[in-house]
C-alpha cells in the first residue's frame, strides 16, 4: 500500500471525527467508565485487528485507551490505517 500525502490524510479524516493525525500516526483516545470496560473494548478491537491483518500501537491506563495507527511497511499512513480506524469506530459505536 502506498503512503498517503498529508492532503489525502486530512481529506480522509473528515469521515473519522474521533481521529487526528500527529507525529506520523492516526491517533484516537477513548475513555471508559473503568478498567474492565476499557479492557473489554480492547478485546473487541483485537478481533477487528486480526480480521484486517493490521495491528495498532496502543496503550491503556485504567479507563483510557490510546490508539496509534501507521503502516510500518509503507513508513506512513495508508488506506489500511483508515480502514482499521473505521472498524474501530464501529466497535465503539456498537459497544452497547
Amino acid at each position: 500500500m502506498d503512503k498517503m500525502t498529508d492532503t489525502q490524510i486530512q481529506e480522509n479524516l473528515k469521515a473519522l471525527p474521533h481521529w487526528t493525525y500527529a507525529d506520523g500516526f492516526l491517533i484516537s483516545t477513548f475513555q471508559f467508565n473503568d478498567f474492565k470496560e476499557c479492557f473489554s473494548a480492547m478485546c473487541r478491537i483485537a478481533f477487528e485487528c486480526e480480521k484486517h491483518g493490521h495491528h495498532p500501537d496502543w496503550s491503556n491506563r485504567y479507563n483510557r485507551l490510546l490508539i496509534k495507527l501507521v503502516t510500518h511497511d509503507a513508513q506512513g499512513v495508508t488506506q489500511k490505517d483508515f480502514d482499521l480506524a473505521a472498524a474501530i469506530e464501529e466497535c465503539m459505536i456498537s459497544k452497547g
